[in-house]
């Protein structure tokens, strides 16, 4: 039976920026998932996070490539349905998140997966999601 996994924005920054350990931790669950022995979700709202911080940090070119790197793992994409739009609406109303990471909650949530992340402000919902924290 393989395990579930959500990802938000900051555990693929760890990854693609080398922050050890939660780098490490990152690649070993994508590991596991391309040897079939988990599942990786992300929500298409915290790739458009990844895709737009990219791109105003460096520019729009790097930004594509790393999109075209991300599309490469075996990442399900989850899009923003009508149904997920207004679940993260409802974690935001009650909690001090942004809302791209009230995204990654649903995802993990309607994924009965475990969110990996270090954002502080996702950590604090254990009520919410099954989170690991991940360190850099």
């Amino acid at each position: 039976m393989s395990e579930n996994f959500a990802l938000d924005a900051w555990a693929l920054f760890a990854l693609l920026q080398g922050e050890e350990p939660a780098a490490s931790r990152v690649r070993d669950v994508i590991e596991d998932a391309q040897a079939g022995n988990a599942r990786l979700f992300i929500s298409i709202m915290n790739i458009g996070e990844i895709y737009y911080r990219v791109g105003k940090t460096k520019n729009a070119k790097e930004a594509d490539s790393v999109l075209a790197d991300l599309y490469l793992l075996p990442l399900e994409v989850l899009p923003a349905t009508d149904e997920t739009v207004l679940s993260a609406a409802r974690i935001k109303m009650t909690h001090n998140i942004s809302y791209a990471d009230a995204f990654a909650a649903v995802t993990a949530q309607q994924k009965d997966a475990t969110l990996l992340t270090g954002d502080p402000e996702l950590v604090a919902l254990k009520r919410v999601a099954r989170i690991e924290k991940l360190h850099r």
